[in-house]
């Protein structure tokens, strides 16, 4: 579950077990793989009704979020965004460990890019809003366009796995120095702080 507490990008991601921590992925695509997944990923599934999508495209870090005035989804597109987003899990866990894309998983991402994606409009105030009629189809071929921007683009080699031996969560790193070894500071970062101090502790002991 997540949920966009702040302008802060990045979302509040919430563990089934009641804990929770921010989570910023780096690209909207890869936002969409907390949402569930395939195999025991399944256990996080919160895509279960065309609500839940509208959901996690106000909570994206789509521009502004999506301020959706009259976003239609429909319970096929549900089923189409679980499907993306399972390919998507694949094809990255893929790329970080420099596999090839597997042709099925291809095949998914390029057929939901190929639709036209959400249109955005200039507003009066300089701002940037999103037109109406979108779809869920137009979601997610916003969202596939931009795992293909990712995966081709400047910052493909930065794509990293948490390297916590128990997260599986994906990122880019688009820091500066290009050092980022979590998904959190929250979470992963902080455990693994308090693993090394322990180990610390207890060679001081010896």
């Amino acid at each position: 579950m997540s949920e966009k507490a702040t302008d802060t990008p990045g979302l509040v991601l919430r563990h089934p077990d009641g804990s929770s921590f921010r989570f910023d992925p780096g690209a909207l695509c890869l936002e969409l793989l907390p949402t569930g997944g395939p195999g025991p990923l399944a256990y996080f599934e919160v895509l279960n009704e065309p609500a839940d999508l509208v959901r996690w495209a106000e909570e994206s870090r789509l521009p502004g979020g999506l301020v959706v005035d009259g976003l239609a989804v429909s319970r096929a597109e549900v089923a189409d965004a679980r499907a993306l987003r399972d390919a998507l899990w694949r094809l990255t866990e893929g790329h970080v460990r420099g596999a090839p894309p597997g042709p099925d998983d291809l095949a998914t991402l390029n057929d939901a890019a190929a639709h036209p994606p959400l249109a955005a409009r200039l507003t009066a105030d300089g701002g940037r809003a999103w037109a109406a009629g979108g779809t869920g189809t137009g979601l997610l071929s916003t969202v596939a366009r931009d795992a293909v921007d990712l995966f081709t683009g400047a910052h493909a080699h930065r794509i990293r796995a948490c390297g916590a031996h128990d997260c599986r969560l994906l990122f880019v790193d688009t820091s500066r120095p290009g050092k980022r070894r979590w998904c959190s500071m929250e979470r992963c970062g902080n455990r693994a702080k308090v693993r090394a101090h322990r180990a610390r502790l207890t060679a001081g002991d010896e």
